[in-house]
């Protein structure tokens, strides 16, 4: 057996209860109990043990003089060749459960592993920080991992590599593992080995500067419970360092048995260097005291061997045999209870169990205490507190400790690397002081990341490094490749990549820009609208009007020219500037009517069809207005390329980000020649690339991710605009190593700040609000400019068409009914359309009853009526008007 192996051997009573029940050796003598003891007695443990053991047998009997069995100890040297389970004394898989002679009385290592997990949960050490794991290569060092891994999981904590260190390794050996361990960036490290492999591991440690500012080192119970028996100069080796181990509670026995012990070591009787006290010392003095409690409650004075031992070997176990009583001793021994040195003996499933752990730090040649851990109520300052507390785990429920380095600064701080690149640096921008010659780093990026802390339900402590190593928090972009490296949260930008272009002033130059506008539809419809009022106010008018009489020709251009004339008439203007409706109707039926509407209408029928017709005209000259002013300002605008494939095809040169996946993109998917790229890094350089164009030393448009072509616009938008489809990227995201837990958290931390509108605007108001304003350029930009159509205007030309109709229906019934009696004179044998020609022949005269008809105010003309028709006059009357009517039957003037 190794010396690594022996140093645990050496703490363990539980081999002496396994030579006394397992297989016994024991025999009933005189009342007196042998029991064997395997040690080995030329290591310092193995002496040490020694002085425990017989200091134990000797105290126990002074104080229980009246006992009647005595226990004998058979004490043997080992000579470093023991039984291979020695080597495995605290393994926790080592179970009374499966070895129902077997009782542990130590407390097995899965003991630990709650209130070390709790204790770097407290600190925020979680996978991303890198813990390590150092273990010995044996089953005690290999035993503890995989509990360690359960337990861990539960906090969310990873162990992405363990070290394993051979039980006897060269210096060379243990240099080369903690040179892979450095190259790693690894910062905290859980140790978990035997005091003589420790002495030379932190020797080693602290030669390869890993015991300095940054670092962090925990020991696991078995070497904190050892370091008593460890040289002085390994311990200055150990400065910051962490330990835990069960809980001994300070009593007088303690003291007093402190002070025999020290008297004891000094007296000369021992060839080892004077130690403190030692917890498995302690507890095999009180498992001793067990045995022989137990040993008398049994009454094992009359108990016989089952089986005899058939070896001549005083250490051979295998061979040793049974005794009678095993099963009543065994079960004696599990009820026994007592407050020992080494705190409550009390077997629980024939195991010591330990309900407090305490955490010291290592400082100078001293431990000192800064806090306790409880499987109840979990950390606390004070070993009172932890009846009191609520269970927590924030560090404020330690003291504060001591580091490596001689620093009270936590390590470790999430080192979260940033890009340092020239160019945009509203999202990530690095500042050197010369000064303290460290970086200043700001940006959009990481007041988000910032925000997304915030809403973490654990503190997590971090520093930002111009360069990747834990993390990477900047404009950094989801892609696929990247993912076989790192894993991303959530994104916390809008995706995707598009390509900018220079926009040019086309409409201009174009001599035919007033007529884009509106529609040729449109513009078809207007006319015939006109054409149509132009022909309805004619019919309502030419009987009563002399400005719609005269020869043929006169009266058809008339009805061409009316209408026309209305939609830039003086008018027209008027109803612009009216206040309401309400006074426009009251202007076109004021005596001032001509000044109104520029052309004389008598016929209130006339007067209400113009008043729609003017306010349709109205309506349509306001759009006309507005679309051509758009058209003249921004819409004028064109890009100069809409599409990549045109540019591929003419072999102009392209741009992108430098230091982008864009390259790859377009070299890839968009197969555009390698020699046709440009890098560019900043806004400015952008600008001037697509400002010289393709044929100018610049390019004929640039890719980039969208966040930075908006950038971009808000700068130098009105000349540029983002066109063409927009290739799926998943946007900006935090980068953390692959299976990191922390990614969990962090993308559930992003939703919660995306979706915080107003958080989100303050940030973004910090770095952009300051930029001018500028076209949209996240719409895609039709070559078309838009022009108004029919459908917009249907409604005006409904309510203009029944509203003539409506009109001329009118005035059809009442002209009928005026002149329908004058069709009596045509002979009763007349047709139908003889009646008709007569009807057509009154339309055509002029009615002289009407205002502009009458020279002189006389009771032969009365009173026009303001439909136009004047009352029927008498038969005299009528007989003159004949007459009149004969006169100027051909007479169209």
């Amino acid at each position: 057996m190794t010396m690594a192996n022996l140093n645990h051997l050496l703490f363990l009573i539980l081999f002496l209860l396994l030579s006394l029940l397992g297989k016994q050796s024991m025999q009933a003598d005189d009342a007196v109990a042998r029991v064997g003891i395997v040690l080995d007695l030329n290591s310092t443990k193995g002496e040490m043990a020694k002085s425990y053991i017989l200091m134990a047998v000797s105290d126990f009997y002074a104080v229980n003089s009246n006992y009647r069995t005595r226990l004998h100890l058979f004490i043997r040297d080992s000579k470093g060749d023991v039984i291979g389970a020695a080597c495995a004394a605290t393994s926790p898989f080592l179970s009374p459960n499966h070895n129902p002679f077997f009782i542990q009385t130590t407390q097995d290592d899965s003991a630990q592993v709650k209130a070390l997990a709790t204790l770097i949960q407290a600190y925020g050490w979680r996978e991303v920080i890198r813990l390590i794991t150092i273990n010995e290569d044996t089953d005690y060092g290999n035993d503890l991992i995989l509990c360690l891994i359960d337990a861990f999981q539960e906090v969310d904590v990873r162990l992405p590599y363990r070290s394993v260190i051979s039980p006897s390794p060269k210096d060379s050996d243990i240099l080369k593992e903690l040179n892979k361990l450095k190259a790693m960036q690894t910062r905290i490290f859980l140790v978990h080995m035997c005091a003589s492999l420790a002495s030379k591991f932190f020797v080693l440690v602290k030669n390869s500067g890993m015991m300095s500012e940054g670092y962090a080192w925990i020991m696991t119970q078995g070497l904190s419970s050892s370091l008593d028996t460890i040289d002085s100069k390994v311990l200055d080796s150990m400065q910051g360092v962490l330990g835990i181990r069960p809980y001994t509670q300070i009593s007088k026995g303690l003291e007093d048995f402190e002070r025999r012990w020290k008297t004891n070591l000094t007296s000369g009787k021992t060839n080892y260097k004077t130690f403190g006290l030692n917890l498995f010392g302690l507890q095999a003095y009180d498992s001793i005291w067990a045995l022989a409690m137990a040993v008398e409650k049994a009454n094992i004075e009359n108990s016989s061997f089952l089986k005899q031992n058939a070896s001549e070997s005083k250490v051979d176990l295998a061979a040793i045999g049974v005794s009678e009583i095993g099963l009543r001793l065994l079960n004696t021994i599990a009820s026994t209870r007592f407050q020992g040195l080494s705190g409550d003996f009390y077997l629980v499933k024939g195991q010591l169990k330990a309900s407090t752990f305490e955490i010291f730090n290592v400082i100078g040649q001293t431990q000192r205490i800064i806090g306790y851990w409880n499987t109840k109520k979990g950390l606390s300052k004070e070993v009172d507190d932890i009846c009191t507390i609520a269970y927590s785990i924030p560090k404020d429920n330690l003291k504060q400790p001591v580091w490596p380095g001689d620093t009270t600064n936590q390590p470790k701080k999430l080192r979260i690397g940033v890009p340092a690149r020239d160019g945009f640096n509203e999202f990530i921008k690095v500042k050197w002081c010369p000064r303290t010659n460290k970086p200043n780093i700001s940006g959009f990026s990481i007041d988000v990341f910032l925000a997304v802390l915030d809403m973490l339900p654990f503190p997590l402590p971090h520093e930002f490094v111009p360069y990747k190593l834990d993390a990477v928090v900047g404009d950094t972009t989801i892609v696929a490749n990247r993912s076989l490296y790192v894993d991303f949260t959530l994104p916390y930008s809008e995706s995707g990549v598009s390509m900018v272009v220079l926009m040019k002033d086309n409409e201009k130059k174009n001599i035919w820009i007033f007529l884009k506008p509106l529609s040729w539809e449109l513009w078809l419809a207007i006319g015939a609208a006109s054409i149509f009022t132009g022909l309805v106010t004619w019919v309502l008018e030419h009987h009563v009007n002399t400005n719609f009489r005269g020869p043929p020709d006169q009266q058809i251009g008339t009805i061409f020219l009316f209408s026309f004339a209305t939609l830039t008439s003086s008018y027209s203007t008027s109803f612009i500037y009216k206040e309401t409706i309400q006074t426009c109707v009251t202007l076109c039926i004021c005596s001032n009517i001509d000044d109104v509407l520029g052309e004389k209408v008598v016929n209130n029928l006339s007067r209400f069809v113009l008043i729609i017709w003017a306010f349709m005209v109205l309506i349509l000259t306001q759009s006309y207005t507005a679309s051509l002013a758009s058209m003249l300002t921004v819409q004028q605008l064109k890009p100069e390329f809409v599409d990549v494939k045109e540019i591929k095809r003419n072999g102009y040169f392209v741009g992108y980000h430098n230091d982008s996946f864009v390259r790859e993109l377009l070299i890839k998917q968009f197969n555009i020649d390698e020699s046709k790229l440009k890098p560019y890094r900043t806004p400015e350089e952008y600008d001037e690339a697509l400002s010289n164009g393709t044929h100018n030393g610049g390019v004929a448009a640039i890719f980039d991710e969208i966040p930075y072509i908006k950038l971009f616009l808000s700068k130098y938008g009105s000349r540029y605009a983002m066109v063409g489809p927009i290739y799926k990227t998943d946007g900006f995201g935090f980068a953390f190593p692959r299976g990191s837990p922390l990614v969990s958290y962090i993308s559930r931390a992003v939703l919660n700040v995306t979706e915080d509108t107003d958080k989100m605007a303050g940030i973004m108001r910090k770095y952009f609000e300051t930029q001018t304003t500028c076209v949209d350029g996240s719409a895609k930009i039709s070559t078309d400019s838009p022009s108004l159509g029919v459908y917009s205007f249907g409604g005006l030309f409904i309510i203009a068409g029944v509203a003539s109709m409506f009109s001329l229906l009118i005035y059809a019934v009442k002209f009928l009914h005026f002149h329908w009696p004058t069709s009596n004179i045509v002979p009763p044998e007349g047709s139908f359309w003889l009646k008709l020609i007569e009807l057509v022949k009154h339309f055509d005269q002029k009615d002289l009853c009407s205002y502009p008809f009458r020279k002189n105010e006389s009771p032969l003309y009365p009173k026009i009526s303001p439909d136009g028709f004047g009352a029927s006059p008498s038969i005299d009357d009528k007989q003159k008007h004949s007459r009149t009517s004969s006169e100027g039957a051909d007479n169209f003037q």
